[in-house]
């Protein structure tokens, strides 16, 4: 029993680990679909950028570093 107790938790450790590595989004993005500007016409509603995809929400950050 607590050897499947203990492959239950690392299962559950690698596929944490495995969703976070390949979402990109930050807290400060929050795109949202903008039918003014196309059908697939996104934007961010915390830094107002722009983006037109194929379909999918974006996935990256496209706000500008601090220098």
């Amino acid at each position: 029993m607590p050897l499947l107790l203990l492959i239950l938790l690392l299962g559950t450790l690698a596929y944490m680990w495995l969703s976070r590595r390949n979402s990109t989004l930050t807290r400060h993005c929050r795109w949202r679909l903008d039918r003014t500007g196309g059908p697939n016409h996104y934007r961010c509603a915390a830094c107002n950028a722009e983006m037109d995809t194929a379909g999918k929400p974006p996935r990256d950050c496209l706000r500008k570093a601090k220098p």
